[in-house]
């Protein structure tokens, strides 16, 4: 399958505090940020939306990379990587992630998904569950409530003008760079991709993420409902005041609660953002520590 290549030009000043690399995977330049390996630092890659590339993910992968190997690639197709001769799908982008992290020499990782990043980790966990230690699903996308493509349109027209202005600036260049074939393409696949199915078969403490702000999400009490038929691995958190990229517009809150998350500790707002969007835990599955278990205090 042929590949086309992506120009290595570097951005007139460093987008990130993170390390702009470059590396080839099945023959498609891939760019990625990578963060300096603390000791014994366990692995997180985080993976980006529908459209856009890893920038916007950056605010929370930064706060992150003090205590995780951080990972942020542009998945082929999207940001600065290569593209493939045909458009990927969510299994496709699932298995070049997969093969990204052979490329690095990653064997396990705890992944961290928005919007369309969501569905990849689930293949992901799907074809290679051996392979990942948690999931974060924050702001997951697809399925009926986001068809047809015009309510789409109009949810993320919507979710445009709760987002920081700033977002603005990194998205729009990304989606003129995705282009109207690939958004088609890749819309169908999202859409019709078994979301549900996948999270049931989940057997790994995994982190849900959602903005009571966001309109690409459906209803709270369907949120509630697909949350408490899952295997009881699920943690449903909401963050108050957030739309839908929580990665970029609530990084501290978003950075906090996975640390939480991540050593089964209570959730608690962040103290040192007295003031700002609240937490709220909504459901909690029967596998995972309570959240008051004395073992998570001090």
């Amino acid at each position: 399958m042929g590949t086309r290549t992506a120009a290595r030009r570097p951005p007139r000043r460093p987008e990130s505090s993170l390390t702009e690399r470059w590396t080839t995977v099945d023959g498609i330049e891939l760019f990625y940020r990578e963060s300096p390996m603390p000791p014994d630092a366990p692995a997180m890659m985080h993976l980006h939306g529908f459209g856009l590339s890893g920038r916007y993910l950056l605010p929370t992968a930064e706060r992150l990379a003090d205590q995780f190997h951080t990972f942020v690639p542009d998945l082929p197709g999207f940001g600065r990587s290569g593209k493939a001769a045909d458009a990927l799908d969510v299994p496709d982008l699932a298995h070049a992630a997969a093969r990204f992290l052979d490329d690095r020499g990653i064997e396990k990782v705890t992944l961290v998904g928005n919007s369309m990043g969501c569905p990849v980790i689930l293949e992901f966990a799907h074809h290679y569950p051996e392979r990942i230690e948690r999931a974060v699903l924050v702001s997951p996308a697809g399925g009926l409530y986001n068809q047809p493509l015009r309510r789409a349109v109009g949810q993320l027209t919507r979710d445009g003008r709760r987002e920081p202005p700033r977002m603005m600036k990194v998205a729009v260049p990304d989606y003129l760079r995705f282009g109207v074939p690939s958004t088609f393409k890749m819309f169908r696949s999202l859409t019709q991709y078994p979301t549900l199915e996948r999270l049931l078969e989940l057997h790994i403490p995994t982190l849900v993420v959602i903005g009571d702000r966001d309109p690409l999400m459906p209803t709270p009490a369907r949120v509630r409902e697909v949350a408490a038929a899952t295997d009881s691995h699920v943690l449903l958190v909401r963050i108050e005041g957030a739309a839908h990229a929580i990665n970029f517009s609530h990084s501290g809150e978003l950075a906090h609660l996975i640390r939480l998350f991540m050593a089964d500790r209570p959730i608690v707002d962040d103290p040192a953002s007295p003031g700002h969007a609240s937490l709220t835990e909504i459901h909690r599955g029967k596998h995972l520590p309570p959240s008051n278990d004395p073992r998570n205090e001090g």
